[in-house]
């Protein structure tokens, strides 16, 4: 156990080498939430532990003795062609020191895809000649360990494969994470560091040398409260804490972080015209960048857990998602799922941008159960 410690102290270490990897990278696809529970639950989090297999995605030490046997498929309709999905297994190991009533060591494997679509083949002219594809792969190969009753590490290794048309590239990357909660499990709190890692293979050459790429590092901190009379949870989640500027300039240029003192000597000089233009040129305000980092999330789990239901609200996602003056849900999110007999069935549903709607469906099971 104490060399188990030792190795995952030293992977969390290494993030002050990994800072360099930054926020914006083309693995996008890794950041997409895999299943319609950490859909509904705002796109990440690190720190509900109940069973529910996928959540080791964003941190490996969310498996527990619940996810023992359990096998989950899920699929998401991203609109426009775009389609994502993914398959998971869990297999808890027994140990020789705990003899064979308790199994303390946590397995899963998880095939994760994001599929573009189709795409023409076309000349200068508009003459259409075929079509091509593009598509992103992932493998996740998770292990757990229980550390007493109320600490778990993991850590999870994920080869990462991508094809565009004829461009090709292969990444290894990894996940460490590490979770504790009270004894009556009120009270949970999770960090989780994901996509440690390098592009081994590139989509293409520069000046004869291969033009690597960085994976999308995200330090996530969560923590979530279960009221001790009442089935409600609430959770928060703060991501990307290794990077401060999570703002979206289209030149590609550092965000300008200024205060409500100088948004209002704008508004002095005329008409909001001007605090519009500042925006266009990367300007942001102090606390909408600190909101940025934060998911809120409302939880109703009754003790049964023969159902539940999750509202949302990821900021970061409101404000790049967001066009336009006219309202909207994007970063909303909203989920339910219900357990019929031996199954679980989950839907999502998010708003992405205007008028285009993400619908998530997961359905999973238990073998254990099959087996009584």
């Amino acid at each position: 156990m104490k060399r188990l410690l030792y190795i995952f102290i030293a992977l969390f270490c290494s993030v002050a080498l990994c800072f360099s990897q930054g926020v914006r990278a083309p693995w996008g696809f890794l950041s997409i939430p895999y299943s319609a529970r950490l859909n509904a639950l705002g796109g990440e989090n690190v720190s509900v532990r109940d069973g529910e297999i996928s959540m080791a995605l964003n941190n490996p030490a969310l498996l527990s003795e619940q996810t023992d046997k359990n096998i989950q498929l899920s699929y998401a309709f991203l609109g426009r062609g775009l389609n994502a999905g993914n398959a998971m297994y869990a297999h808890n190991f027994r140990s020789k020191q705990y003899g064979d009533s308790i199994k303390p060591n946590y397995f899963a494997v998880s095939l994760c895809f994001l599929d573009y679509g189709k795409f023409d083949y076309a000349d200068e002219y508009g003459q259409k000649y075929g079509t091509f594809t593009a598509k992103d792969f992932a493998l996740n190969i998770i292990y757990a360990r229980q550390l007493g009753r109320m600490f778990s590490i993991g850590v999870a290794l994920k080869p990462i494969y991508s094809v565009y048309e004829a461009y090709t590239s292969f990444a290894l990357g990894a996940d460490v994470g590490a979770h504790f909660q009270t004894t009556d499990k009120n009270f949970q709190m999770g960090l989780s560091l994901k996509n440690i890692g390098w592009q081994l293979k590139s989509f293409y050459q520069e000046n004869g040398d291969q033009r690597r790429e960085n994976l999308p590092l995200n330090l996530t901190l969560g923590l979530n409260y279960k009221l001790t009379h009442a089935p409600i949870r609430f959770c928060l989640t703060f991501h990307h804490l290794q990077q401060w500027d999570l703002g979206y300039n289209a030149m590609g240029d550092a965000s300008r972080i200024v205060t409500y003192k100088y948004k209002n000597s704008l508004k002095k000089e005329g008409s909001l015209t001007n605090w519009e233009n500042e925006q266009k040129n990367g300007a942001v305000l102090w606390t909408d960048m600190l909101f940025r980092h934060v998911i809120f999330a409302i939880d109703i789990v009754p003790k049964s857990e023969r159902f539940f239901l999750t509202l949302s609200y990821n900021h970061r996602r409101h404000q790049e998602l967001t066009t336009g003056s006219d309202l909207s849900l994007a970063g909303f999110g909203l989920g339910a799922g219900v357990k019929i007999k031996q199954f679980k069935l989950s839907l999502a549903l998010s708003q992405m941008t205007k008028g285009n709607m993400t619908f998530q469906v997961s359905l999973s099971t238990n073998i254990n159960e099959f087996l009584r």
